[in-house]
């Protein structure tokens, strides 16, 4: 210790000591008993007093004769601190930083790869629907055009079914209408011997009753 706190130590000793019961006997000692003069001794410590200061000690730390110890130990808790800082702390506190910082920064381009994966997917997505339109229009581009082939073979081929029937019926027609011509130039010729037979009252020749039939059906 300096030597300017040997008043104020000497002075604290001597008053625990007169403060301690059975110190004097039974009992405590009053303590507002005065204190022993300066230079004296109090069960065989020396206390010294300087005058002034047995009752107007005030806060410890607000005691200039204790400034420099308090300095020293202020340099020391400071040292300490900053080396327990320094070297165990702030070199922890770094490394979590770093980490964190590391954490983020591998986050971060996590979310640009799943970012640029999104937009990829997205962009061979939007292609290949596009591809379907394409491939869906083709196909019933295709479709249309097949069902027209096979709309207008099958409109071809129904004409020519019924064109092919027509002409048959025509035929038919034709012939049925020669056969019934001909049965009726049988039945106007026989009919027309019949009248002027019975108008003139002879039979007129056959060559003559045909040829006036034909020549009434030509005109």
């Amino acid at each position: 210790m300096p030597q300017t706190e040997g008043p104020a130590v000497s002075f604290v000793v001597a008053q625990a000591e007169t403060s301690a019961p059975g110190a004097h006997g039974v009992g405590t000692q009053d303590d507002t008993s005065p204190l022993p003069p300066s230079g004296g001794a109090a069960n065989g410590v020396e206390i010294s007093v300087p005058s002034g200061e047995a009752h107007g000690a005030g806060f410890p730390p607000f005691d200039a004769h204790t400034f420099p110890s308090q300095l020293i130990w202020l340099a020391i808790a400071f040292g300490a601190l900053y080396l327990l800082m320094s070297r165990i702390a702030l070199p922890r506190i770094g490394t979590i930083l770093e980490e964190r910082h590391d954490r983020i920064a591998d986050d971060i381009e996590e979310a640009g790869r799943l970012k640029a994966e999104s937009e990829a997917a997205a962009q061979a997505y939007e292609q290949a629907l596009a591809s379907a339109r394409g491939k869906a229009h083709s196909i019933a581009a295709e479709t249309r055009d097949t069902l027209a082939a096979q709309s207008e073979a099958s409109r071809k081929a129904l004409e020519a079914d019924l064109h092919g029937k027509l002409t048959e019926a025509e035929a038919k027609i034709a012939a049925t209408k020669t056969a019934a011509m001909a049965n009726v130039r049988g039945i106007a010729v026989d009919a027309a011997g019949a009248i002027v037979s019975g108008l003139i009252g002879t039979v007129p020749a056959p060559q003559a009753v045909e040829s006036a039939v034909d020549a009434v059906v030509k005109n």
